[in-house]
């Protein structure tokens, strides 16, 4: 069994009483997991809160230069703020400096952050961005917090206790027929190699023949929070990139929803493609996407 499902709760609103027992040092450590997450939250929603005080509606970068000077800009405001909070928050932890980068991280606990999630989209003057933190100990992610200034929400997991929504039980979509699915994909970011993103395309064009609906959109977790709300029915994506699966992985596991990779085996941060999706229409995506393999 995978991290990710190993993590996975039968319900985050059973009963206390009806629940399986906690040894005590398992429940001390989700104590002190949802400790650290209240601080996280509050770490992210600040640093998010500056992020909202340099959004523009109006900004139109004009040329690449001036996109990559905007996104490194973003980025450099917000880090000083999330850093060493988040690092006091869990001493001993690890912080993860290239938001980019993907495969398995040393055993430990490390913080995966994205300062600007959807900062192309933030530095366009567009809607779908948010600050994002995920905790992963031992490559497993145990905590998420994505927070979204333009509307206040902010969604939340702990492994093992569920995904809320300020603070409401998330639940992942119960539709079974992919013909009624509403199904998203993405680039993880610029410049993928030619071969992922013709693989992408071509998922892109099988899932419009077999889904409902197809979303191609970035980034990541902006999709993933909609797939572990039951708004969205299935996310894939053709790449590794941590800090954009780390966060959405953990909510649609908490929330009841099936993360693998592709080919629907076990996910991990050794994985080379990742999908989370309603359990009713998991082997139904499986199908289409593995025979793309």
């Amino acid at each position: 069994m995978n991290a990710i499902s190993a993590a996975r709760t039968v319900s985050a609103e059973i009963p206390e009483s009806a629940a399986p027992a906690e040894s005590a040092e398992a429940s001390s450590a989700t104590a002190r997991l949802e400790a650290v997450l209240e601080r996280a939250v509050t770490v992210v929603e600040t640093a998010a809160a500056h992020l909202l005080e340099r959004y523009d509606v109006g900004a139109r970068p004009g040329d690449l230069d001036e996109i990559v000077r905007a996104i490194h800009a973003n980025d450099e405001a917000v880090l000083p703020l999330v850093r060493q909070p988040l690092l006091e928050a869990l001493p001993g932890s690890r912080w993860v400096d290239d938001e980019l980068a993907g495969g398995v991280l040393p055993e430990g606990d490390w913080w995966v952050v994205d300062t600007a999630e959807g900062n192309i989209n933030h530095i366009h003057g567009m809607d779908e961005w948010a600050v994002t933190a995920a905790l992963v100990r031992d490559n497993a992610p145990v905590l998420s917090v994505v927070h979204l200034p333009l509307t206040g929400d902010t969604y939340t997991a702990v492994r093992g206790r569920g995904a809320r929504l300020n603070g409401e039980v998330l639940r992942s979509s119960a539709k079974t027929d992919l013909g009624a699915a509403l199904v998203g994909t993405g680039q993880a970011k610029p410049g993928e190699d030619e071969q992922a993103l013709r693989r992408m395309g071509a998922s892109v064009t099988a899932m419009l023949i077999n889904a409902l609906v197809v979303r191609v959109s970035v980034p990541a977790t902006m999709q993933l929070i909609h797939v572990a709300s039951g708004r969205m029915d299935a996310f894939w994506q053709f790449s590794d990139v941590r800090s954009g699966l780390l966060p959405g992985a953990l909510l649609v596991s908490e929330a009841g929803g099936t993360v693998t990779d592709t080919r629907g085996e076990p996910w991990s941060l050794a994985g080379e493609d990742f999908l989370a999706s309603a359990p009713g229409v998991h082997t139904r995506v499986v199908g289409i996407l593995s025979a793309l393999n």
